[in-house]
């Protein structure tokens, strides 16, 4: 009997031995972050975007989840996100890659100088007139 009983507590044991291994999860944290910038290229799978605080230029990737939206939220085409366009891209951190999840478009902004202030040019004549006594 106790033959059997141990036999059976080794395979209990086993059991929850094998349970426990095959239970664990690893838990993959991911932070989701955003980067504003003007996009430099925009080609099948990357959109490559040049900050204003990194030094050298971000390429992120994309898939057919990724939503392009404007500063409303109101969705846009791909065919109207290209170079030169202002962006905020929102973006996973997956292995070493960067996944954009969101890409806001933002309006185009320009800068105009000032233009030079008029100079106005008068001219004044002054006659002195003496009276003779």
């Amino acid at each position: 009997m106790k033959s059997i009983l141990s036999h059976f507590s080794a395979l209990a044991l086993a059991t929850l031995f094998t349970a426990g291994a095959i239970a664990q999860t690893t838990v993959q944290t991911t932070t989701a972050t955003n980067t504003a910038g003007t996009i430099t290229e925009f080609s099948p799978d990357t959109i490559i975007v040049r900050s204003e605080s990194a030094p050298q230029p971000i390429r992120y990737s994309y898939s057919k989840t990724t939503t392009y939206v404007d500063e409303t939220g109101a969705p846009v085409t791909l065919e109207t996100v290209k170079s030169g366009l202002p962006v905020t891209v929102y973006y996973t951190r997956v292995g070493d890659q960067l996944v954009a999840n969101r890409v806001v478009v933002r309006k185009t902004t320009t800068t105009t100088t000032p233009a030079a202030p008029a100079v106005i040019e008068k001219k004044t004549t002054t006659t002195t007139t003496e009276e003779k006594k």
